[in-house]
């Protein structure tokens, strides 16, 4: 499947690092699509970093994202980029464990076929059994069965 998204970015050199990572959760809770945070380098050897919000391409939702990311970060200048991306179809199923419901999501397309266990069904497992997160998975593909590999 193709489809298209813009892809905002902006230069910050002058928020803390839990400032930034507010910034990205409120961003992802808001709708973003997607949230990524880059340590640059700016003039005069300055570090700082480079935010990207990725959202739909429709105009209503691309200003609302926009207004969003100059209210949560210090930001004075966005820069806009129009991307054309593949994906996978992606469909979310839930399974009756012993430990409890668990979400997995499943993508296919392009010739591939995968499935992925929702990390938190997974820290919610690992919390409750007293165990790692691996070993979370462990046992919940084992109860799943051999026929899923999630």
């Amino acid at each position: 499947m193709k489809d298209r998204v813009c892809e905002f970015e902006c230069n910050i050199d002058d928020m803390t690092a839990e400032e930034l990572a507010f910034a990205a959760e409120r961003l992802m809770e808001e709708g973003a699509r997607d949230v990524t945070l880059s340590s640059i380098q700016m003039k005069k050897g300055r570090p700082a970093t480079l935010m990207t919000v990725m959202c739909s391409d429709d105009e209503s939702e691309k200003e609302r994202i926009i207004g969003l990311i100059f209210k949560y970060t210090s930001t004075i200048g966005i820069r806009e980029l129009i991307s054309e991306r593949y994906v996978l179809d992606r469909e979310e199923k839930t399974y009756e464990t012993p430990y409890g419901s668990v979400r997995v999501k499943e993508v296919s397309g392009f010739g591939v076929s995968r499935q992925k266990i929702e990390y938190e069904d997974l820290a919610r497992i690992a919390r409750e059994q007293g165990v790692s997160i691996a070993e979370a998975r462990r046992l919940v593909m084992e109860s799943m069965g051999p026929e899923k590999e999630a």
